[in-house]
């Protein structure tokens, strides 16, 4: 019995330094997965589309079975559940594509339903992503602000705001780095356009309340330098 329970506590170990191991990893296949899904959008080829369609369902199955062992070794369960439900609505998001039949039919916002949460899955992927990449406060901004700006973008598209991908990518730039730019006057537009300005705010906050940290531990260590006892 001792043995059996040894047994089980090592494969236990050996699957939490799997998992912790996997971050980065995964981390990287998330950012590849925002780009699967923008060349899914833009795409017209059947090759193509063919081949971007399967590389996406082998992330999703990637990304899936990695949820699958941290629920299984989580130390809690309650816990686990607490903390990550929604992310079982990500994981799901990507069967809304089994709908896109309904374009040919008068359910048109079926299958524009199924683009915009293949997006969002993306997106959120992404944004995960880069904290399991960087560690930097401003790096790791950079790089979700980044996954912000292809997201919205794609969405702008997604949502026949733009026919023009590049206007769309150029817009939504503008818009989170200004919080305006867009020129669609569509309710989506102006929604999309309050939220980016919202989070321009907030990234422009970050980065003042980053700098005037680095200043003031900089002085900090100046005056500490300056007060230290210096030897003949």
């Amino acid at each position: 019995m001792a043995k059996q329970k040894g047994h089980r506590i090592y494969r236990w170990e050996q699957a939490e330094l799997l998992a912790t191991r996997l971050d980065r990893p995964m981390g990287m296949l998330g950012v590849i997965f925002l780009f699967v899904v923008l060349g899914q959008l833009l795409v017209t080829d059947p090759f193509w589309t063919r081949t971007l369609a399967i590389a996406g369902w082998i992330f999703w199955a990637i990304f899936a079975a990695e949820f699958a062992l941290r629920a299984i070794i989580a130390r809690s369960q309650a816990d686990f559940w607490r903390r990550n439900w929604w992310q079982v609505l990500f994981l799901l998001f990507p069967f809304l594509r089994f709908l896109r039949a309904f374009q040919a039919s008068r359910l048109l916002r079926v299958g524009r339903a199924a683009r915009v949460s293949g997006i969002l899955s993306a997106g959120v992927r992404g944004s995960r992503s880069a904290g399991r990449l960087l560690s930097g406060r401003i790096g790791w901004l950079a790089a979700v602000t980044a996954v912000v700006i292809l997201a919205s973008s794609q969405l702008l598209y997604a949502m026949e705001s733009t026919s023009d991908y590049s206007s769309a990518l150029y817009e939504t730039a503008m818009a989170t780095i200004t919080g305006s730019g867009i020129t669609s006057t569509d309710t989506f537009s102006k929604a999309l356009q309050l939220i980016l300005a919202s989070y321009s705010v907030v990234v422009f906050a970050t980065l003042a309340g980053s700098l005037g940290a680095f200043f003031l531990q900089t002085q900090d260590e100046a005056k500490s330098e300056d007060h230290a006892p210096r030897h003949q």
